[in-house]
């Protein structure tokens, strides 16, 4: 990998860099291979030909899974029987995944295949923006629980532990709740228990990073609001009521009237301001946008501060969409600046693209999609 000098670390930074990309089935595309800019690349064409389907596949190889589609059979192109994809990084390293319909994926690392996927998150750090970002406003907790997960995982192995640990012991009390019979207070404690003890870590885990994170993203929309509002990031748990297993428990009586568990951090939430008012129903369209494309960019900095000290792929999903001429410039100042590693953006309107290439001197490549063929 190439190391570039950090300045704010005092050390070294290793830029992740994507060379070559084949897809075969996946989604509407059939076949491609991509010979990839070690720094922007370009995807132009009408919507719905394939664009976002690129940087789905580069997603896939980060994370084991699709951005839109947790349903792995649905990504293989219809009429075909398995899909696969590859990628070649910098540093001869090559991921590769597979799967035919009704088995399991396989996902290898070097042709060595991995014993469980949560062992490969992280290793290539990645950072989208996409117009269903929207949802992280519009939609409900669970959106912002995801976001946060989504970053951390990434640089904290034992955050997707915990995790696991935590749903795990969740599902099995939830079982319990359900029961017609009292359920055996005993195994109902060691569930609460189990609840409390990994809850509680993630909880700081999520605290630690939000407190990071704000500074970050504050400045961002600064200065691509130009200063026009204020926004801010705000945390809350039920871990802040006291110790979770009190917290848990006391509401025992209640969980079992509902049969599922009301309290514990599958409810944590992570409010949006402007203005210190909710972002929600203070927001305009632009302003939305505006905000969660800061909030990426700022997860995009936050991760390359991280220990594993590595620059971040960037995916860039029609972000141009509804933002003022203004907005658009500082956001293009931004990306084509040398704190970004390699960049994809999909675009329908060249003009966009032509902004960022004029005010970057970086190398760069433009592909035509149409129809699920990728053309340069």
């Amino acid at each position: 990998m190439c190391f570039v000098y950090f300045m704010e670390k005092n050390t070294y930074l290793c830029s992740m860099i994507l060379e070559k990309l084949s897809i075969i089935n996946y989604k509407n595309i059939a076949e491609a291979s991509l010979e990839l800019s070690p720094k922007i690349n370009c995807l132009i064409g009408q919507n719905g030909v394939g664009k976002t389907n690129v940087l789905d596949a580069i997603y896939y190889l980060s994370f084991c899974r699709s951005a839109n589609n947790p349903i792995d059979s649905q990504v293989i192109r219809h009429g075909e029987d398995f899909f696969m994809l590859e990628g070649k990084y910098n540093e001869d390293l090559t991921i590769t995944a597979a799967m035919k319909r009704g088995q399991k994926k396989h996902f290898r690392r070097d042709k060595k295949e991995y014993k469980r996927l949560s062992e490969h998150i992280g290793l290539i750090p990645i950072v989208i923006v996409a117009p269903s970002d929207t949802l992280l406003i519009e939609g409900g907790s669970e959106e912002r629980r995801r976001l946060m997960d989504l970053v951390i995982s990434q640089y904290d192995r034992s955050y997707i532990e915990s995790m696991n640990r935590y749903n795990k012991a969740l599902q099995q009390r939830n079982v319990l709740l359900k029961q017609e019979e009292e359920p055996d207070a005993e195994v109902m404690s060691l569930f609460e228990e189990q609840m409390a003890s990994e809850g509680e870590h993630i909880y700081k885990c999520r605290k630690a990073f939000v407190e990071e994170l704000t500074p970050l993203f504050q400045k961002i929309y600064e200065a691509v609001s130009e200063n026009r509002e204020q926004v801010t990031l705000n945390y809350t748990s039920h871990c802040d009521r006291g110790p979770l297993l009190d917290v848990i428990q006391r509401d025992r009586f209640k969980d079992r009237a509902v049969g599922y568990s009301l309290h514990g951090i599958h409810r944590d939430d992570l409010e949006f301001c402007l203005g210190g008012h909710p972002m929600k129903r203070e927001g305009s369209q632009g302003q939305n946008k505006t905000f969660v494309i800061a909030l990426k960019l700022a997860q995009f900095d936050f991760l390359k501060r991280t220990n594993s000290n590595t620059t971040p792929l960037l995916l860039l999903d029609d972000i141009f969409d509804k933002l003022d001429a203004n907005r658009v410039e500082q956001i293009v100042k931004l990306v084509a600046g040398d704190d970004y590693g390699q960049i994809f953006i999909t675009d329908t309107n060249r003009d966009h693209l032509d902004q960022i290439l004029s005010a970057s001197s970086h190398d760069y490549k433009i592909f035509h999609v149409d129809n699920g063929e990728i053309n340069v």
